[in-house]
């Protein structure tokens, strides 16, 4: 009876210990360095004064700064750029650097460089290169009809007659009134739009690891040459009703960010963008809530978001924070406080996945959404919005979605597969 007594206490410190280091494997020390996951700032403003004071106000409570100042005057000024890199990393924290396209094509050079030098100025604490912005969301939203007819656009240094056969293709439809059954040669030209492009060929070219944030499509961003992306979550949707869109977008931007993710093995995070065009009334910020923002980032580091940001900027002026009041630095503190310091996630892993079509470059915003952008609904988009409510109902944050593409077996990464066109109750 004395061995049996002993063998018990031995099994039962095994189990303690064991449950202790897999909390340790998710839960960070005081010391950030460790931290299970990114959290910070994405932050979007045109002066070196108020990125420190951003630093200054979030440097205890994240470890993440992200210079995404890519489209105003300071990323083309190399001595500010260096100077805010400079801060943060002094203030301990990793730093993700937005300097701008291949447009600025005429100082290229030095942006490439200052960002290859960054490997060895800054070590571990510098993550990559912030490069372009929602590289699939675009042409789904383009205005195709007008291009059509002015071929003068974002597109036009591509190579028209790259175009011609989906036009031929849309015009054809118009007359027969059929739509395609594949739409490989719409996923082909946007694989190539993004493939082509001279800036990320240079980075990758110089094994500069490349983030981007997107709204829709994922799957086709990592093909297109990603090496993180982050899913806008927070929009202000455009919904048909409330009884058809029940879920929101966020659910269905994180099912299927983490789905390409994992099956094609890449990183992925989450960041917290506009909700409204201009601030509501008694608020300088175009955030949601700070208590819905708190939500939106618990969310995403249940589902396992390896990155999780806020996208600090705002139109107006007369706030020395840029975008974020007063409830938004509550809520990131309090997010990382509470959840990320004290818990891990509670659902990491998919345990379902549903299998949409090969090359159906459907938004899935609500279900009247385009495809690759050339074409409305079809004739399998209910079907497949409906399951996806289905199975967004059932599993919740259990759930991927991802594409049928023999490139990359499901193998044994769920556990229930559901295919696009099953009759799911």
């Amino acid at each position: 009876m004395k061995r049996i007594h002993i063998l018990s206490l031995i099994l039962i410190a095994i189990l303690i210990v064991a449950f202790a280091t897999f909390l340790a494997s998710y839960v960070q020390s005081s010391d950030k360095s460790k931290a299970p996951v990114y959290v910070g700032i994405a932050y979007g403003g045109n002066t070196t004064t108020e990125a420190k004071l951003v630093i200054d106000r979030v440097k205890t409570y994240t470890n993440l700064f992200i210079l995404d100042s890519g489209i105003n005057p300071i990323s083309a000024n190399k001595s500010a750029v260096k100077e805010i890199c400079d801060y943060a990393v002094n203030a301990g924290l990793n730093i993700i650097v937005n300097l701008g396209t291949w447009v600025n094509w005429t100082d290229w050079h030095w942006r490439i460089q200052f960002l290859n030098q960054s490997k060895q100025t800054y070590g571990s604490k510098f993550l990559g290169a912030y490069y372009d912005d929602e590289p699939a969301g675009i042409p789904l939203d383009w205005d195709w009809n007008t291009y059509w007819t002015t071929n003068s656009s974002l597109f036009s240094g591509i190579d028209p007659l790259t175009l011609i056969p989906i036009h031929y293709r849309v015009q054809l439809a118009e007359i027969t009134g059929q739509k395609p059954d594949s739409y490989s040669p719409e996923a082909e030209w946007v694989h190539q739009l993004m493939i082509t492009n001279k800036g990320h060929i240079s980075l990758n070219q110089n094994n500069i690891k490349t983030f981007t944030s997107d709204y829709a499509l994922y799957w086709y961003d990592y093909l297109g040459g990603y090496d993180t992306l982050f899913a806008q979550i927070g929009l202000n949707q455009t919904v048909v009703s409330p009884d058809i869109f029940q879920h929101g977008n966020d659910q269905t931007s994180l099912a299927l960010l983490r789905g390409a993710a994992t099956l094609q093995n890449r990183d992925w995070g989450a960041i917290i963008t506009w909700k409204y065009d201009q601030p509501p009334p008694g608020s300088s910020s175009n955030l949601d809530t700070g208590q819905n923002v708190y939500h939106e980032m618990v969310t995403a580091y249940n589902a396992g978001a390896k990155y999780i940001t806020i996208f600090d900027y705002t139109k107006t002026d007369g706030n020395p924070y840029g975008g974020m009041d007063e409830e938004h630095f509550r809520a990131l503190h309090d997010f990382w406080t509470n959840v990320v310091t004290k818990t891990p996630p509670t659902t990491p892993y998919a345990q379902a996945v549903l299998v949409l079509p090969k090359d159906y470059g459907f938004g899935m915003r609500n279900p009247d959404d385009k495809i690759w952008g050339f074409w409305g609904p079809d004739d399998k988009t209910d079907l497949i919005w409906e399951n996806t409510q289905k199975l967004l109902s059932q599993y919740g944050l259990g759930l991927d979605i991802v594409y049928d593409d023999s490139a990359f077996p499901l193998d044994d990464n769920y556990s229930r597969l559901y295919y696009w066109n099953q009759t799911i109750t």
